[in-house]
């Protein structure tokens, strides 16, 4: 018999934010076009047109995926009444499910004539199963010394695809948080961003994005998504000459607690902003951040971080 909800609740459950949103079916175009803008006068030009043909390559594969086995609907329904991450990185990426996926990419991807981005699809193309999974493991579990660093990009984008797909496959998700504030309800993977959002009643409340599947959930502001600290938070970011440091559409929250930060999105200042193509396009605030002694827990699977 469902329960009847008292006027007080009815208010309440009413004025809640809704806990996840769902990425759009053009994610991977919106974020080649993001790239591509981010690239006029970047001093990492090169690399963001790069990635950003990888990200049409995404949008060609998720729009005609290859021919594969459905999600098992037993465990996703087991999933979700343990309370657990449905599409779990860590036992889907042990299987070979995805793998159909990093094949599809492979063939739609045509790179420029770069000898070094040829090698490295050359390698995955000569690859194993087996070799791929243990790369993949590795990848996922943010062993970045395990996988090649020419391969990340490539590897990340055929797993990002994957689970995207099979995130937007299955409908009336019921999804709860996760073991920490920064681990994707979806599939447990780390976030790679925050969002804060804009627009109607929901206006200034801060959204993470997941680094693998791309889906967004709920989280608290002015609160370290690491260790849940809130004293002594600062928002750092470089100012330049579109931008104030206030008014930055990209701000890095620092926590002095646990020394580690997080991006953030501010889509008052930027509505177009996508959480990966901002992030590969602020790759300085990285550098400066890790010169000041900060460091960065959040992947972005289209990136090789480099040595500590």
């Amino acid at each position: 018999m469902p329960s009847i909800l008292e006027p007080g609740e009815i208010e309440a459950a009413a004025s809640s934010p809704p806990f996840l949103y769902l990425p759009p079916r053009d994610l991977f175009a919106l974020r080649a076009e993001r790239l591509e803008r981010l690239a006029e006068g970047n001093g990492l030009a090169d690399y963001l047109r790069l990635m950003a043909g990888l990200c049409r390559a995404q949008q060609q594969v998720f729009d005609d995926p290859p021919l594969t086995a459905p999600f098992d609907a037993q465990r996703f329904e087991a999933c979700q009444q343990h309370g657990l991450p449905p599409f779990a990185a860590d036992t889907l990426v042990r299987e070979e499910a995805w793998q159909p996926w990093l094949n599809a990419l492979l063939q739609r991807y045509a790179p420029a004539d770069q000898p070094a981005v040829i090698d490295a699809l050359d390698s995955l193309r000569a690859a194993s199963p087996g070799q791929l999974r243990a790369w993949a493991v590795a990848l996922v579990s943010g062993q970045y010394s395990l996988v090649p660093a020419a391969l990340v990009p490539f590897l990340g984008a055929a797993l990002q695809t994957a689970w995207s797909h099979w995130l937007l496959s299955v409908s009336n998700l019921q999804l709860k948080p996760g073991d920490s504030l920064s681990q994707c309800p979806a599939c447990g993977s780390p976030a790679m961003a925050g969002v804060i959002r804009h627009r109607g009643k929901h206006n200034g409340l801060r959204y993470l994005v997941c680094s693998l599947c791309a889906c967004e959930w709920h989280v608290v502001r002015v609160k370290c998504v690491y260790c849940e600290q809130s004293k002594g938070l600062e928002y750092l970011s470089q100012e330049d000459d579109r931008h104030s440091a206030e008014q930055a559409p990209l701000r890095a929250e620092v926590c002095p607690s646990c020394n580690s930060y997080l991006k953030l999105l501010y889509l008052e200042n930027d509505a177009e902003a996508e959480a990966l193509s901002a992030d590969l396009g602020s790759l300085l605030l990285d550098m400066r951040l890790a010169q000041d002694g900060y460091r960065r827990l959040a992947p972005n699977l289209l990136l090789a971080p480099g040595d500590e």
